[in-house]
């Protein structure tokens, strides 16, 4: 979830700049590239990461998979074909409503990537994976105290219905589900210093929520993820969530403060070590990553280093930990698209070319809220973010509101494996 789009007031969408760009055919007449299929990438050695906040996310159960079991939809058909422009060989996908069984994960694979979409070559994964999210499942309390119990934003995280803005993985290279830990059910309280909201109506300090509803808040509005990837016998932890949103609350800054400590989760568990010692999974397995893996931190933080109303130094909690590499991403489309849209952008501290998401103009403008971050380990040899500038191909798949794909823009990175064996 993040921002509402309420009043977009729209660019024809923008460009993809890839920084650097060692997969560019011949420069077009602007500065857009245009990005190679897999193929063209050193077999087995140089991977795409990508995140992709979708927006597959429906108003009811069961919705998303009416919508997939045909090949007709056509905002599937529109994120299907950025993807097969863009061809990451992993991918999360955001806002991709879970459902039991991969049901959902796989129509959209069978009818949708795996058919090519106005001339594109189809994508082949043959390996998936999602998990239950904490979306819409019934707390039993009144989180938001507004006097009733029910609702989404009394859920575990907020949502219509159990599922809800779920997240889905898909990968070409086998994932090992063995390995997987997923961390659903860790209590926001159980973290060490947690900033927990507090009642401004009252003295006690951190008092928002009771005992009784700490004993059963998750940290994760979604869930946090370790995926682990296997690439030629060396392994890549794939470390997906998708932070709340840090607005639709008060003073108490509910949100914010969660947002906040879903970000720091994942600083914790890449440091390891007594940094993590709080950490446990839902299998009840304690600590963090060991130092030296290789990781991928991806997904919708709903955070941008300067701007927007996650609290200050949120997304800093990661891009500030030594053992991240951020490639800082851009396109000169989010450039032009600021400038175009005026509004809040043209109060904006962070430079526009790294912004993902293209947010109402009134309020809270244009941010960077999507990351591909990679270890230290991984050494970088390209990132960019899928934005092409106006009348450029592919601007009519980012479009402007209401959104033909989504408010949001894929970013990928590639990294280059060494010393792997060849397939």
């Amino acid at each position: 979830m993040r921002l509402p789009a309420r009043c977009a007031t729209g660019l024809l969408a923008v460009s993809l700049l890839v920084v650097p760009a060692p997969l560019a055919v011949a420069n077009p007449a602007d500065d857009t590239r245009t990005v190679l299929s897999g193929s063209g990438r050193g077999a087995g050695q140089e991977i795409r990461f990508a995140t992709y906040n979708a927006s597959l996310n429906r108003s009811s159960a069961g919705e998303l998979v009416r919508d997939l079991e045909t090949p007709g939809n056509a905002q599937a058909r529109a994120i299907a074909e950025v993807l097969q422009i863009n061809r990451p060989d992993v991918v999360l996908l955001n806002e991709f409503d879970y459902v039991p069984g991969n049901r959902a994960a796989d129509l959209f694979d069978q009818n949708y990537l795996s058919v090519g979409q106005n001339g594109k070559a189809p994508l082949d994964y043959p390996y998936v994976y999602t998990a239950p999210s904490n979306t819409g499942a019934p707390s039993g309390y009144d989180l938001d105290n507004d006097g009733s119990v029910g609702g989404a934003d009394d859920a575990l995280g907020f949502g219509a219905f159990e599922g809800q803005y779920g997240m889905v993985i898909y990968s070409r290279y086998p994932i090992l589900t063995e390995s997987v830990r997923t961390f659903k059910d860790f209590l926001w309280k159980d973290m060490p210093g947690a900033l927990l909201p507090d009642n401004p109506a009252t003295k006690a300090p951190r008092d928002w929520y009771s005992a009784s509803e700490l004993a059963v808040l998750p940290l994760s509005s979604k869930s946090h993820w370790d995926v682990p990837v296997s690439v030629g016998g060396k392994t890549v932890h794939v470390l997906a969530s998708h932070p709340t949103p840090p607005v639709f609350d008060g003073a108490e800054d509910r949100n914010g403060r969660r947002n906040s400590d879903e970000i720091r989760f994942w600083s914790d568990y890449i440091t390891g070590g007594t940094d993590a010692s709080y950490i446990y999974d839902d299998d009840g397995t304690a600590g963090g990553l060991q130092r030296g893996e290789r990781f991928v931190v991806m997904g919708d933080q709903n955070s941008d280093p300067l701007d927007g109303d996650s609290a200050a130094g949120s997304i800093d909690q990661l891009l500030g930990n030594k053992l991240v590499r951020d490639p800082l991403p851009s396109s000169s489309g989010a450039t032009e698209a600021s400038a175009f849209q005026g509004g809040a952008n043209a109060g904006h501290r962070s430079d526009p070319r790294f912004d993902t998401a293209d947010f109402e103009d009134l309020d809270a403008g244009n941010i960077r809220a999507d990351y591909v971050l990679p270890s230290r380990t991984l050494r970088v040899a390209g990132a960019g973010v899928f934005w092409p500038r106006a009348g450029m191909p592919g601007s009519e798949l980012t479009g402007i509101f209401p959104f033909p794909t989504s408010d949001h823009r894929l970013v990928f990175v590639d990294v280059t494996l060494h010393g792997i064996r060849r397939r």
